[in-house]
């Protein structure tokens, strides 16, 4: 299992310090949720403050965009060369245009689905994702209730990967901690998403440690 905090959860006033401690503490990619309060009710942070996240980040940024006007906001954080970014099926309405314009800048595209989306509508698509978020809480907020029905999709969308022979990632976003990274684990889940249960443990590494499985 790969760790994703979400700097969502992070005490803005000491971005660099915190960037840096789960980075030493050993998570895999540094997850930035990028909201223009529009797609989501709420409104977090643009490439200024993401560009300074990446001088300081050891870790790849896994950006994840609950936007409209996807196409904007991939051209914007682009240039910041993240691992991955992420859009919401819910609001594109030319998904693999976009998926090609993402991986024409050396970048791996993901698609995220709310938690009432199907797997089915992206079965199209898989074929030319790298990974699949599957929210576990609805976007906007964090230190959100895990949202259980996520387990099934996960097993569900880990069936049609596997039936295609791909290599697609799985990540779940919202809710995740110790007691429910297992179950994800079994159902097909290869990164998870953890921002409160990170951020407010007194040891990030103990508490990234503890998602391992």
């Amino acid at each position: 299992m790969k760790i994703a905090p979400s700097i969502l959860s992070a005490d803005f006033g000491k971005l660099d310090e915190q960037i840096r401690a789960i980075c030493d503490g050993g998570c895999d990619l540094v997850h930035v949720d990028v909201m223009d309060g529009h797609f989501v009710p709420n409104l977090t942070i643009g490439p200024v403050v993401v560009n300074a996240v990446a001088k300081v980040a050891t870790k790849p940024l896994d950006i994840h965009l609950m936007v409209e006007n996807n196409t904007f906001f991939v051209d914007l954080f682009a240039p910041l060369k993240p691992q991955f970014i992420s859009f919401h099926i819910e609001e594109e309405k030319h998904p693999h245009r976009l998926i090609q314009k993402i991986r024409s800048y050396g970048i791996q595209p993901a698609i995220t689905l709310n938690p009432h989306t199907p797997p089915s509508a992206i079965e199209y698509l898989l074929e030319d994702l790298d990974m699949v978020l599957l929210m576990s809480v609805n976007p906007g907020f964090g230190g959100q209730k895990f949202i259980p029905s996520v387990i099934r999709k996960a097993k569900e969308l880990k069936a049609m990967i596997n039936a295609k022979g791909l290599q697609t990632l799985i990540e779940v976003d919202g809710g995740v901690n110790d007691k429910n990274v297992a179950i994800l684990a079994e159902a097909g889940v290869d990164i998870v998403v953890a921002g409160n249960y990170v951020f407010s443990n007194p040891s990030y590494k103990d508490a990234i440690e503890s998602l391992r499985c």
